[in-house]
């Protein structure tokens, strides 16, 4: 299991800034996520998977998760930036109480993303269904987490 390392390591080196709570951006981005994930079950239900659409759906399903972290992040008053501000992002978890095993799980999440990217890897179909499930699990879970921080 390969975790990120502490949110506060990312503060120290300056990749996540300490910034004014960004209520009206943290909005857009939840309606983004909201969005692709309604876009992601309708293409789902009518296409399924198959080799011609995992990778795109592994990359929305990485979008969807990160668009509700970011937006957690802006009403939490944090910003990031840089080299590896996704990895910061994904470290956040920790401060939002998931697991060792969730946190693991989405740092995967966001390397294999990156190998799709940035090298051109092609995932399978039945880690594709592990993201789905993962990503469907997680969506709602972020979002309570969004709205209790809304609330403060």
């Amino acid at each position: 299991m390969k975790l990120p390392k502490e949110f506060e390591y990312y503060i120290k080196k300056g990749i996540v800034r300490i910034v004014k709570a960004d209520k009206q951006k943290a909005e857009f981005l939840i309606n983004e996520s909201d969005t692709t994930f309604r876009g992601l079950n309708k293409r789902l239900n009518s296409m399924g998977i198959d080799e011609d659409n995992v990778n795109s759906i592994i990359k929305d399903c990485y979008d969807i998760l990160m668009e509700l972290i970011r937006a957690s992040l802006l009403l939490d008053g944090y910003s990031t930036s840089g080299n590896y501000a996704h990895e910061a992002e994904v470290s956040y978890l920790k401060k939002l109480k998931f697991n060792d095993n969730e946190i693991s799980f989405l740092n995967d999440l966001r390397k294999n993303r990156n190998s799709i990217t940035y090298y051109g890897k092609i995932l399978n179909k039945e880690y594709a269904g592990r993201v789905i499930e993962f990503t469907k699990k997680n969506y709602l879970k972020l979002k309570k987490i969004t709205e209790k921080i809304e609330k403060r």
